[in-house]
């Protein structure tokens, strides 16, 4: 059986003046694919062998090609759009036809130039498409443990459960709600850290360090923006958490450590309403 999507090594079982027919060398009766006479190489005969990628061409018919696509079926990767139409997005990933993100499977807008994150599947009327919904596509065998530091995009937000992230394109990350401050988008990368493996082997994120490391970055954070405000920040740990959220990405737990470090340096001043830098 000739499997769409994938890579495979097929034999030679008919010579035509514009290419070769292949199939399965198991079915040689069976059903056979045109690969096109400028990608069959020199020496190519009756019974050759020849690993090739099956797609289906602008007319819809299975065909072989020896080019590399940028993904296979079931596999995630960055893909550029190069069109959008009234049907979804065209991405460019290798093939001379372009592949269809239909609308439905759009987790964001998408432009025209931008990279995004997706799988390849066959649709119901067994076409490959992509998908920007990469939950069943993802694997739960990460190699990492705590403390380990990835990167991955968000390909969902979830008010309940916070933002799910694909750890190097492969594996399973969700950072909770909790953890998650400032704005954030589908299609954003991110760098984190391991907080937890779970017993289902996918993993739990942070965009935070351990607590001390992670003061002296956030109060490095609030000396930049203090001297933004030349050096004096409107506003102390006293403002409403969605204030300080707002103005520094912290959490006011977060804010009030940082604030606390830099007092203990004597890098800044506390007034009734203000933050002053020494």
């Amino acid at each position: 059986m000739i499997r769409l999507g994938e890579k495979q090594i097929l034999k030679v079982t008919r010579k035509k003046d514009f290419g070769v027919y292949l199939s399965n060398p198991e079915d040689a009766a069976g059903e056979a694919i045109l690969l096109p006479k400028k990608e069959v190489p020199e020496g190519m005969d009756i019974e050759s062998r020849i690993e090739v990628f099956v797609y289906r061409d602008s007319s819809d018919r299975l065909i072989a090609t020896t080019a590399q696509p940028k993904l296979t079926l079931g596999q995630v990767g960055l893909l550029t759009v190069k069109q959008v139409t009234k049907i979804g997005a065209f991405l460019d990933w290798g093939l001379p036809k372009d592949l269809l993100l239909p609308f439905k499977e759009q987790m964001t807008r998408v432009r025209e130039g931008g990279e995004y994150l997706v799988a390849l599947y066959i649709d119901k009327s067994n076409r490959l498409c992509a998908t920007m919904k990469l939950y069943e596509y993802l694997k739960s065998d990460a190699p990492y443990k705590k403390d380990d530091h990835v990167n991955g995009y968000i390909y969902q937000l979830h008010p309940e459960f916070g933002a799910f992230v694909a750890v190097e394109n492969k594996y399973h990350g969700l950072i909770p709600s909790r953890d998650l401050h400032g704005s954030h988008e589908v299609g954003e990368l991110v760098a984190a850290r391991v907080s937890k493996v779970r017993e289902d082997g996918k993993l739990e994120l942070s965009m935070h360090e351990k607590v001390q490391y992670q003061m002296d970055l956030d109060a490095a954070k609030i000396m930049e923006l203090i001297e933004s405000y030349e050096g004096v920040l409107p506003f102390t740990e006293k403002a409403s958490p969605a204030v300080i959220e707002r103005e520094t990405g912290l959490s006011k737990a977060a804010f009030k450590r940082a604030i606390g470090r830099l007092l203990k340096t004597g890098k800044i001043k506390i007034e009734e309403s203000k933050i002053r830098k020494a």
